[in-house]
């Protein structure tokens, strides 16, 4: 077959909806009969690692790193290594920025699944002074920065921490950061949790609030809300209302927002920045392009959107390679619905709190809840290590599986 014949179905970005959506496409291939002479899958990367970000609140950053390459080449999926620097949808083509210049690939069917970012406001000082764990190198770039404090000179905010954002990252960053600064030579460290909201972990809701205060009582981590930053600088913060804190480590976790390649695309886009995409992962409006991950905002039942998270990206992603194949090839669908909804924050030595629903109502704590989190979070949502092509395939099977845990138990019984 002549090489101008051949389709390609182009992924941007190798985590977790990313990752997945390129083995789901080559899973739903496998299953036609179609090889690489009729459909090539191309998996495009800023770099060569699918990283386990959700776990880079983390001290020990050895095990957050999966080649791409380990899981990509037993699948027969082309590795493009180079930053996406745009998309044009009317001439079908990827503009890459790669370590030889620029590029661009052509495809039949486009997967976007590049992600999402920190939320960094136009705050003086937050750039230049502020540290977060977005991605592995600003993750390794803070326990650099931790592990450096105690050789310089004693002074106010020294041995001081302050996390910025108290959702589910700033919790799970702010419940490791005692034991962090103590295994940093800091033994009298000092943590502080802040929010612009009036409560700490408002998005766990009220059911969570009493065991997610409770915890961080116990681990010495002092809280405040309601706060509002005005200036950063390289010992502490500013607030608007004139009081300093003085912390020479900045921890911001305050939001994220979808890659800012969700601008290249003509249509609409949530507050978050995100595509709506319809049930099969395509993105409205647009007839050969689907959006999988925290870039897009897909319906998973008939009154929730789909929330940044690997919960929902993985699923997304394998629904997503699956459908479009599917459409280029003109077989039908497959809708992905998903009715049941979990969280599991890390409280550190603290435990964790699971919670089921929507609502997020408490389901389990303790040890019990940490067991199901290190399950989630050092198991299940890695890619296959065998690098066997068959057990990689079938781990992209377009189904929602069951939770883990009890709470999965409790709710497929």
């Amino acid at each position: 077959m002549a090489e101008e014949s051949v389709n390609n179905i182009v992924v941007i970005g190798g985590g977790f909806a990313g990752l997945w959506s390129a083995i789901g496409a080559v899973r739903k291939l496998d299953e036609l009969g179609i090889g690489p002479d009729r459909v090539k899958v191309i998996l495009i990367n800023r770099d060569a690692w699918h990283g386990i970000r959700v776990r880079y609140y983390e001290s020990d950053l050895s095990q957050m790193r999966v080649p791409l390459a380990s899981v990509l080449e037993p699948t027969g999926i082309r590795q493009i290594e180079g930053d996406v620097i745009g998309i044009d949808p009317t001439a079908r083509q990827v503009a890459i920025q790669t370590a030889d210049g620029q590029r661009a690939v052509t495809y039949d069917r486009l997967i976007l699944a590049a992600g999402s970012r920190v939320y960094l406001p136009d705050i003086p000082g937050l750039a230049a002074h502020g540290f977060n764990i977005d991605t592995y190198d600003e993750a390794a770039r803070l326990d650099r920065q931790l592990r450096a404090l105690s050789a310089r000179a004693p002074a106010e905010g020294r041995d001081t921490v302050l996390v910025i954002g108290a959702g589910l990252t700033g919790i799970e960053v702010a419940c490791e950061m005692p034991a962090r600064l103590k295994d940093a030579g800091i033994g009298a460290g000092r943590v502080i949790l802040a929010d612009r909201l009036p409560h700490i972990g408002s998005d766990m809701g009220e059911s969570a609030r009493p065991v997610i205060d409770q915890a961080l009582d116990g681990l010495g981590i002092e809280t405040r809300t309601a706060i509002d930053v005005a200036t950063i600088d390289e010992s502490g913060v500013t607030l608007k209302d004139g009081e300093r804190i003085s912390a020479f480590t900045l921890v911001w976790c305050a939001g994220m927002v979808a890659s800012p390649l969700a601008a290249c695309l003509p249509g609409t886009r949530d507050r978050w920045g995100r595509l709506p995409v319809d049930e099969f992962m395509k993105v409205k409006g647009l007839d050969d392009v689907y959006a999988a991950g925290d870039i897009a905002a897909a319906m998973m039942d008939d009154q929730h959107t789909s929330v940044m998270s690997c919960q929902h990206a993985r699923p997304m992603g394998r629904f997503a390679g699956h459908n479009a194949v599917s459409d280029l090839l003109g077989v039908d669908q497959l809708p992905l619905r998903n009715d049941f909804y979990s969280t599991c924050l890390d409280l550190g030595p603290a435990g964790a709190v699971q919670t089921k629903g929507w609502v997020r109502s408490v389901f389990e704590t303790g040890e019990a809840a940490k067991e199901t989190k290190q399950t989630i979070n050092c198991i299940r949502i890695y890619p296959p290590k065998s690098g066997d092509r068959t057990e990689i395939l079938e781990a992209a099977a377009p189904v929602i599986q069951a939770p883990a845990g009890r709470v999965g138990k409790a709710s497929h019984a």
